[in-house]
């Protein structure tokens, strides 16, 4: 058997009860026969990246060890999204469900589908706080100790839902 590889997922939501959206998508993936040790950080509270006059956002990251690899771990990501019904409407744009591949284990990973660490997963606040909060000792694939980026983004985020 391969072995398991531990992966970081960013979920976030801002429309149709955001905070029960993020937590079927947090309940889905803990329920998936190929997600393994899944555990999910506190629900956030952020302002929205992008267009301002959309609704603030719920944000989590779920942490979890799988034999998938990178791009069906996105493609479960993305039917998943689906099935809560997520739209692309415009880009950074509201959405139902936002479930991003943050990580995948040690990999850097640049495919026309896949970028891996995430793009901006250095820049964002409502990232690098959840993440921090299963992994504090992380070392960011390619990049610097995930404590080097706290010291350099705000905390701006607002509890909602304590991890359960």
């Amino acid at each position: 058997m391969t072995q398991l590889t531990t992966i970081y997922i960013g979920v976030g939501s801002n429309l149709c009860e955001p905070i029960q959206q993020a937590q079927r998508a947090i309940d889905t993936l803990r329920q998936h026969t190929q997600l393994f040790d899944v555990k999910a950080s506190a629900l956030y509270h952020s302002k929205p990246v992008g267009p301002q006059d959309q609704p603030d956002y719920i944000n989590a990251v779920v942490e979890a060890k799988t034999h998938l690899a990178a791009h069906h771990v996105l493609d479960l990501l993305q039917h998943i999204e689906h099935k809560q019904g997520r739209v692309r409407q415009r880009h950074w744009g509201e959405r139902t469900l936002d479930l991003d591949l943050l990580l995948y284990g040690v990999a850097e990973i640049h495919t026309p589908r896949l970028t891996v660490p995430h793009a901006y997963l250095t820049e964002r606040s409502f990232v690098l706080y959840p993440l921090a909060e299963l992994a504090p000792d992380l070392l960011i694939p390619g990049a610097e100790p995930l404590k080097r980026y706290l010291e350099r983004v705000k905390n701006d985020l607002d509890t909602v839902k304590n991890a359960n």
